[in-house]
C-alpha cells in the first residue's frame, strides 16, 4: 500500500509527538494520526513541520527505503516562495550545487515560476510591502535535513513557504491539504 498525503503546515511527519517543552511538559503538536487511520503504514522520508505538501506513507519496507534513500536519486520537486527577486546568478548557483556546512549539494533543476494556484497557508506567510518575493520550482535528488531552505538561504533568498509537489512519479495533483489517497498501479 502507498498513501499520498498532502501534509498541512505545522503537522509533524510522524504518528506520535514525543516532544517536550522547557520544564518537561509534554507538547501537543498535530501529528499524522489526526489525518491517517491506516494501521501499519509509515512515512517514507520526512517533511519538516514548517513545510507542506506531499508525504508518502507505505507498509512496504523495501519501497520505503527506495523512496527515502538518496542512493536511488528519486527526484523531489518543491514549489518555493523565497524572499527577494531571484536573478540568473542565484539560479545558476543552485543549478551547479551549493556549498552548505555539510558539503556541496548535487546540482538542482530550478526555474522561476508565476505564483502557483495553491491553497492558503494557515497561518499566512508574513507579507512585507518593502520586501519583494518570488516563486521557484526546484528539483533535488537528495534529501539532507532542511536542504531546500538551506540552499535558498545560501544564495541570498530565504524560504518563506515550501511545498513539496512531487516525489518521483507521485504528485499532489488533486489532493487537498489534510487529505490523502491511495496510489494506484
Amino acid at each position: 500500500m502507498l498513501i499520498l498525503f498532502n501534509k498541512p503546515y505545522d503537522v509533524l511527519s510522524q504518528f506520535t509527538d514525543r516532544g517536550t517543552q522547557t520544564g518537561g511538559t509534554p507538547t501537543a503538536r498535530p501529528t499524522l494520526s489526526a489525518f491517517i487511520a491506516v494501521p501499519g503504514v509509515y512515512p517514507a522520508g520526512r517533511l519538516d513541520r514548517d513545510s507542506e505538501g506531499l508525504l508518502l506513507l507505505t507498509d512496504d519496507g523495501r519501497l520505503q527505503a527506495r523512496i527515502a534513500d538518496p542512493k536511488f536519486k528519486m527526484p523531489k520537486t518543491y514549489l518555493v516562495q523565497v524572499e527577494g527577486d531571484v536573478q540568473a546568478a542565484a539560479l545558476e548557483r543552485l543549478r551547479r550545487g551549493v556549498e552548505l556546512n555539510d558539503g556541496l549539494t548535487r546540482p538542482a533543476l530550478v526555474e522561476r515560476i508565476d505564483p502557483p494556484a495553491l491553497w492558503p497557508r494557515d497561518p499566512p506567510v508574513r507579507f512585507r510591502k518593502s520586501v519583494p518575493d518570488c516563486w521557484l520550482r526546484l528539483t533535488i535528488h537528495e534529501g539532507r535535513n532542511r536542504q531546500v531552505r538551506r540552499m535558498t538561504a545560501a544564495v541570498g533568498h530565504p524560504t518563506l513557504r515550501l511545498v513539496r509537489w512531487s516525489i518521483g512519479e507521485w504528485t499532489l495533483d488533486g489532493i487537498e491539504p489534510g487529505t490523502w489517497r491511495e496510489a494506484t498501479g
